[in-house]
């Protein structure tokens, strides 16, 4: 059967990890006594240890939030490029497969001559049926 989750206070927390730093107990007996899994008890004992210094005016530890301006910087260019790459895509993507100017007005990839009208540009060509 499945456990509902428990959030456990900070007093809870503080005490157990307590208990863990004094070392009269092992970690099986802290977890039984405490019914908390030995690798939570471990996790609060590693946090207490880390921010202890804190507790008597330590430096705090540097914050982990990066810094907003190079995000917006880069969220900026990354969107121009895309407008750009969207905008190529589309001038690329309007070129008629039938269109070959550097080939030749009345010749055709199959080596027959076109029937088509030179005034028509890039029309479709017509092949000859036979």
């Amino acid at each position: 059967m499945k456990r509902t989750r428990r959030n456990h206070g900070a007093t809870f927390k503080a005490q157990v990890a307590l208990a863990a730093v004094k070392g009269d107990k092992t970690l099986a007996e802290l977890a039984e006594q405490f019914s908390v899994h030995p690798t939570q008890i471990t996790e609060w004992k590693q946090q207490l240890l880390a921010r202890a210094a804190d507790v008597f005016g330590g430096a705090p530890p540097p914050a982990d939030t990066p810094d907003l301006k190079t995000l917006h910087a880069k969220i900026g260019q990354l969107a121009l490029e895309n407008v750009f790459l969207a905008g190529k895509k589309k001038v690329s993507g309007t070129i008629s497969r039938s269109c070959h100017p550097t080939r030749p007005a009345d010749v055709m990839p199959s080596g027959r001559l076109s029937t088509r009208n030179p005034r028509q540009g890039c029309a479709e060509e017509v092949a000859g049926s036979g």
